[in-house]
């Protein structure tokens, strides 16, 4: 008897990792169906603005946070993939929009390169959550999330959709109620869904515009197309909701600008990354004229070499952050050379100003009704992802009991 519990311990200790558990401890019984939402580019104070009742009724009868902190660099890629590893940028490999790696000189992988960014190689530094579920037996759903049109340690979602911005709103929606009709044994138990329209307006018309005023009013009526849709299929009660941003906006204009050129002449450096961040690696034999010229004061960008970044940013050990990281004052962006369009928004600022501060709201069977946590890092929503779902988490840099007051014993 002694050696068959031996025997016994041994296999769970060479499986737990792979198999989901029941709970987790301290955590909430997991619930049939968890569905996390994002919607790009939501402050967190445009709740506030009375244009959301669908979002603001799930926030009133579930619970809301003052702000959630995307992490640095406060960017569209790193910060999905941050919420689904609960790993901060510099850890999980995706430590920006645009990037490089030493290990593929002359590679330059970005959103807009999908033969690039389609490349395992890029993501796989880190585990996100499907994955995860997906080893442990668990069925997921990914309508749209960076990385999950493509398999990561050699694992994809169950069901996917390969990214297009012109699969409308209600379109995405209705796969993620198709997905739910699937029969008990195949359904998915965990499911992504991803809105940009705010964001997009954001971007183009900048945050305090009519464009995004009705850009908002338009998600809601999505998420209560969502709501709708459940509670007809039964499903609403069951259904743990979890819905979040990646970052903020704030209002950028051509004459808030800081440009490389006005500090030293074009060839003496590559920009990898511009924006409301930059990240720069000096050409060959021009490290001290970059360094001189960045690391001096300026009235708009401070610039820091990667292994000087303030530790509050978590950023700067891993090899694709280049030698010299610029961050723009909120609201001023960094160009290269002039003649470049500026948005009337952008983001990427420091996720600690209340502008780049994101959404979160959670509503379902595993939550108080009418809380309001204090503001938290985006890191946080990974554990509590795993303890609604069910598995095991992987090692990370949140902590579930920052958010433990939202949840019901």
């Amino acid at each position: 008897m002694i050696l068959l519990l031996r025997t016994l311990a041994a296999v769970v200790a060479l499986f737990g990792a792979f198999v989901a558990v029941p709970a987790l401890a301290g955590g909430p019984k997991p619930a049939p169906l968890t569905i996390l939402v994002s919607i790009d580019g939501f402050r967190a104070d445009y709740l506030q603005r009375g244009l959301t009742p669908h979002i603001a009724a799930l926030a009133e009868d579930g619970v809301r946070a003052q702000a959630m902190h995307p992490s640095y660099p406060s960017l569209t890629f790193p910060n999905h993939y941050t919420l689904v590893t609960g790993l901060r940028p510099d850890r999980s490999g995706i430590v920006d929009n645009n990037m490089e790696d030493p290990r593929k000189p002359g590679v330059a992988f970005s959103m807009g390169k999908a033969d690039v960014s389609h490349d395992p190689f890029w993501w796989d530094e880190a585990e996100p959550l499907w994955v995860t579920a997906e080893r442990a037996g668990i069925h997921t759903a990914t309508m749209f999330w960076p990385g999950s049109d493509l398999a990561i340690g050699g694992v994809q979602p169950r069901d996917w959709k390969m990214y297009d911005k012109s699969f409308l709103a209600d379109q995405r929606v209705d796969q993620v109620l198709a997905w739910l009709d699937k029969p008990a044994a195949e359904r998915p138990k965990f499911l992504t869904l991803y809105l940009d329209e705010v964001d997009t307006w954001g971007h183009s018309a900048g945050p305090d515009s009519q464009e995004v005023n009705a850009a908002l009013g338009r998600t809601d009526a999505t998420i209560g197309r969502l709501v709708d849709g459940l509670k007809a299929k039964g499903l609403f009660a069951e259904a743990d909701l979890v819905i979040v941003a990646d970052h903020g906006m704030a209002s950028t204009s051509p004459e808030r600008v800081t440009y490389l050129d006005d500090l030293l002449p074009a060839s003496d450096l590559h920009a990898v990354s511009l924006g409301s961040e930059a990240t720069i690696r000096p050409m060959p034999g021009h490290e001290d004229a970059v360094a001189k010229a960045l690391l001096s004061r300026h009235p708009h960008m401070t610039c820091w070499r990667k292994a000087d970044i303030p530790a509050r940013f978590h950023y700067g050990k891993n090899p694709r952050v280049p030698p010299f990281v610029c961050l723009g004052e909120t609201g001023w962006v960094i160009s290269a050379t002039k003649g470049h369009a500026v948005n009337k928004g952008s983001h990427g600022f420091d996720p600690f100003d209340p502008q780049m501060a994101a959404l979160f709201v959670a509503h379902g069977p595993a939550f108080r009704k009418g809380v309001v946590l204090p503001a938290f890092d985006n890191v946080d929503v990974y554990p509590l992802l795993t303890a609604l779902i069910g598995v095991k988490p992987q090692p990370n840099d949140g902590e579930l009991a920052h958010l433990r007051p939202a949840l019901l014993p």
